[in-house]
């Protein structure tokens, strides 16, 4: 079993930056960030396969976000750019045990086996 724990959520002004990190317990394979707002169902934001070499975004982030990550520190980040109060949600970071194959699977809530318990972005305008 993996645990994982988000950090660095937070209130901010509409065009600051936010740095999401979410420590993972255990080795991870396929990585993941989703998000939530009330009301709405979970979103994929970004991927990342296990050796950095292939990420992936969702339209409504692309060119604002980065998502990467640290293997030796079990820890995957998500740079948060330009925010606007539409970004305002609970964020969770995923994580998978295997690897994983295009966007379609990245995107999807059902390819993760672990889920952190979210950190809250807020964007006020």
């Amino acid at each position: 079993q993996v645990q994982l724990v988000e950090s660095g959520g937070g209130l901010v002004q509409a065009g600051d930056s936010l740095r999401l990190s979410c420590a993972a317990s255990g080795r991870t394979y396929a990585m993941g960030w989703f998000r939530q707002a009330p009301g709405k169902e979970r979103e994929f934001v970004a991927g990342i396969t296990w050796n950095s070499g292939i990420v992936y975004y969702a339209d409504s982030v692309k060119g604002r976000d980065t998502i990467s990550r640290d293997n030796a520190k079990n820890t995957v980040y998500l740079q948060m750019n330009r925010l606007k109060p539409e970004d305002t949600a609970v964020y969770y970071c995923a994580a998978r045990r295997a690897s994983c194959s295009g966007y379609g699977c990245y995107a999807a809530v059902m390819t993760y086996d672990y889920w952190g318990q979210g950190t809250q972005v807020t964007v006020s305008s």
